[in-house]
């Protein structure tokens, strides 16, 4: 098996793990809420959670899988920035309010994320149009 075959297999993975917690928040929002240090008590806030959380994950992850199957390196930018631009807020808040270490092990996943989608975004396919 090649690198590039392992890279494909990896970010299928990825977008099915994303895929997977984006229906953990649908049918959990609070409980995944509580796991995470925020509260999702009101509707609103578990409408918040089901929206844009699970909606975060579930494109990222949506992204990644269709990347992997279709062998197309163009459709790893989307989940690419997202998970940059996470780390980014992540890092801000760091910066700003200080480091705390229940925040170490998010960020760490996301840096992992974005080498291994970077990765695929250099090595899948150019993806090539397919007949409709």
């Amino acid at each position: 098996m090649s690198v590039r075959q392992i890279i494909r297999i990896l970010v299928g993975a990825v977008g099915v793990l994303g895929m997977l917690l984006a229906l953990r928040i649908w049918m959990d929002p609070a409980g995944v809420a509580m796991q995470l240090g925020i509260t999702g008590e009101t509707g609103l806030g578990r409408a918040t959670l089901r929206a844009d959380f699970a909606g975060f994950f579930g494109a990222a992850g949506f992204f990644a899988f269709a990347a992997a199957v279709r062998d197309d390196r163009r459709l790893v930018s989307a989940p690419l920035v997202m998970i940059a631009l996470a780390l980014t807020g992540r890092v801000i808040t760091a910066i700003l309010d200080g480091l705390a270490p229940e925040q170490i092990q998010p960020m760490l996943i996301e840096a992992v994320l974005l080498v291994l989608l970077a990765a695929g975004r250099r090595m899948l396919g150019a993806g090539l149009p397919r007949p409709l």
